[in-house]
């Protein structure tokens, strides 16, 4: 892993978004009608998630990304401001602000998402790399996501390289990624779906996670963090090989839970935290995340995670 000597904030690039969400007893089939039970709008996008995470587990966090110039711009950006996150590298750019559309089954906690990038996709190289370089000096750990353009993805990873941060990269949505990446990545997080579409392997146990977790070593990441759900993870480092299992709770919703994860992680990382208490305290932000309905509402603070650990049995 790549450490830099300057202590620092996180910084997020990536997806800046307006959450609409329905929550109903059950998913609708294809071509059926039904009647949901509640409905929010809220602060999402895997970007301003993850910069929630960062600043509720207590980490100075900046966002870089775009909305558009429409009713969801103070929806977002006030949102973000009201956690404490620094948002003045945010472009605001004619047109609409992202939008996801989110379906909740209130039984089983699952949900699936459909998204309109809208700004996200025009957050372009040349903006990444200037408000980047324009935060050299405050930041130490860089997250990036895939909800922005993969060109941009690239850029600010060899951005955030030339910076001395640490390199966080969540490979979601799940998709193929050019091999250029690997070796400018620090920390990845895959959860089992993104670790198999990217290396072939399904980690259905902890032998498969490692030989997951090795793929991305082998082409240059790290550390590899592979999430399991309630299995836990499994973390491939040079230190080896740590399973840490998983908290157990009951699932409401588990939109965001890989965002608290992945952006509990970014702040162990600048707080200096060792890998097993900051993936413990990740695991714990995961699991808390997913007791609760909403993407950015629902990820818990540092006291939050503080008070859970303290009540688990010895």
């Amino acid at each position: 892993m790549q450490t830099s000597t300057r202590p620092g904030g996180v910084v997020v690039v990536g997806s800046i978004s307006a959450d609409l969400t329905a929550f109903g007893r059950r998913l609708p089939r294809p071509g059926e009608t039904v009647l949901g039970d509640e409905f929010t709008l809220v602060l999402g996008g895997k970007g301003a998630n993850q910069a929630v995470a960062a600043v509720r587990a207590g980490a100075p966090t900046f966002v870089i990304g775009a909305v558009g110039n429409d009713l969801f711009q103070e929806v977002t950006l006030g949102a973000l401001r009201g956690e404490g996150v620094n948002v003045d590298a945010v472009a605001v750019l004619p047109g609409h602000t992202g939008v996801a559309h989110i379906r909740v089954d209130r039984d089983s906690g699952q949900n699936d998402i459909m998204i309109i990038p809208h700004a996200n996709g025009e957050v372009t190289g040349s903006l990444v790399e200037d408000r980047l370089r324009g935060l050299a000096g405050r930041i130490s750990v860089l997250l990036l996501q895939l909800e922005i353009p993969m060109a941009s993805v690239l850029t600010a990873a060899r951005a955030g390289r030339d910076l001395g941060c640490q390199v966080v990269l969540d490979p979601a949505p799940a998709q193929p990624l050019p091999e250029e990446i690997w070796p400018l990545v620090d920390v990845v997080t895959p959860n089992e779906l993104e670790a198999e579409v990217l290396t072939g392997i399904s980690p259905t146990d902890e032998a498969s996670a490692e030989a997951a977790g090795r793929w991305f070593r082998d082409r240059g990441v790290g550390t590899a963090v592979v999430t399991l759900a309630e299995r836990g993870a499994v973390v491939v480092s040079d230190e080896g090989v740590r399973h840490l299992p998983a908290y157990p709770v009951r699932a409401v919703d588990t939109t965001a839970a890989g965002d608290g994860f992945t952006g509990s992680v970014g702040a162990g990382l600048a707080a200096g935290l060792g890998w097993d208490e900051l993936v413990r305290r990740a695991l714990a932000t995961g699991a808390l995340t997913v007791t609760r309905t909403g993407a950015s509402p629902s990820i818990p603070t540092a006291a939050e995670v503080d008070d859970f650990l303290a009540s688990l049995p010895c």
